[in-house]
């Protein structure tokens, strides 16, 4: 009598592709759960570091130590706004920010009316500036402008305008070697960022945009015509209250 034949059903291959998909699954959970918690303790390091600074005079950024690397040495005193002279934070408002302290860090009106004109220049206010200066490095890259839009944020929300231009004005470069105010009154005028007269401090704002080819000190007509403008609006802007957000 012939036996039935009898054959085995090939194995499932559903259940296998299900369990490598669940697998698949897990691992990409997993991974994106160490991205999130990765990213939000970099947050919350940005925010201390960012924070610290409100209270403590940052001690320099890359740039200032990629510049003392080169040159051997650089000039940088620290000085409160208490000791510089009011009309050197007007003239620097005037020159580089003159809705400082209207906008939150962005001047989107200024950005706006660059990108109608078809313009190359920067529309970078003194917040992004300095966020640029304490944290980052210079250069023109979208990392480095992400995280500068961040760091500006993070300035707008930690620090009191006041501080944020205080703190500008110990980084801004003056010269060659030469950062913040104090130096810069004392390497251009032989007088103290607190007795900086309203020509010397327009003439210090003048030469901003590039301190490296421009002098204080010997100024050529343009910086001398730049220099009456910038004292023209730092008297406006004191006489309509933009300024009126650092005191003094």
């Amino acid at each position: 009598m012939a036996r039935a034949s009898s054959s085995k059903p090939a194995p499932a291959k559903a259940p296998r592709k299900r369990r490598l998909f669940a697998r698949l699954a897990d691992a990409i959970s997993w991974l994106w759960g160490r991205i999130l918690r990765l990213l939000a303790i970099l947050f919350l390091l940005a925010v201390a570091w960012v924070g610290l600074y409100r209270f403590v005079p940052p001690p320099g950024g890359i740039y200032i130590f990629q510049e003392y690397r080169r040159l051997g040495e650089i000039q940088r005193d620290w000085v409160p706004m208490e000791q510089i002279a009011p009309v050197m934070a007007r003239s620097v408002i005037a020159a580089e920010d003159a809705n400082f302290c209207l906008h939150w860090g962005f001047d989107m009106a200024e950005i706006r009316r660059v990108i109608a004109q078809g313009s190359n220049r920067g529309a970078s206010t003194l917040t992004q500036q300095t966020a640029k200066n304490v944290f980052l490095w210079h250069g023109r890259n979208f990392a480095r402008k992400g995280l500068e839009s961040g760091f500006t944020l993070l300035i707008e929300g930690l620090w009191p305008k006041r501080r944020t231009l205080e703190i500008y004005l110990n980084f801004a470069e003056f010269d060659e070697g030469v950062f913040g105010v104090e130096a810069a009154a004392r390497h251009y005028f032989r007088t103290s960022a607190a007795d900086l007269t309203p020509v010397q401090a327009a003439r210090l704002a003048a030469i901003l945009p590039a301190p490296k080819s421009r002098n204080a000190a010997n100024p050529s007509q343009f910086i001398r015509n730049r220099a009456a403008s910038i004292m023209d609006g730092a008297a406006t802007i004191a006489r309509d209250g933009r300024a009126d957000c650092i005191g003094g």
